[in-house]
């Protein structure tokens, strides 16, 4: 994937791709990011996202009769944890403690959250 980070709107059509259970055309792809993101968008502006997108090597597209469409090349779980070791280089100087106490004190954590955090930490041991 190399360093390719996704832009917000990018974001959004790659969230609807990740968390559909089959393959999305183009007119699939921005009739959903239009509901569950309340956007506007044209089939233009969403193929141009698109390719953006494909050329990171973050998604791909196949030509089926007269439409393509989009499949990840990585799982939302991979990015989202490249983009953590991402941020925590940048921000916490590549100390996780550091990075994470930072948000810890940022946000208000849920106990639920932090019951979640506690079982990737025992599981790390």
């Amino acid at each position: 994937m190399g360093d390719h980070t996704l832009s917000d709107s990018e974001l959004f059509i790659m969230k609807v791709i990740w968390r559909s259970e089959e393959s999305l055309s183009l007119q699939d792809i921005a009739a959903r990011v239009n509901k569950i993101y309340r956007r506007n968008w044209k089939s233009q502006t969403v193929s141009v996202f698109l390719g953006r997108i494909v050329k990171k090597n973050i998604l791909t597209s196949k030509r089926q009769g007269r439409q393509f469409y989009y499949y990840p090349t990585i799982t939302e779980e991979e990015y989202c944890q490249k983009e953590a070791v991402k941020c925590v280089d940048a921000l916490g100087d590549g100390k996780a403690d550091v990075f994470f106490a930072a948000l810890a004190q940022a946000r208000n954590l849920t106990e639920e959250e932090k019951e979640k955090i506690r079982g990737i930490l025992n599981e790390l041991d």
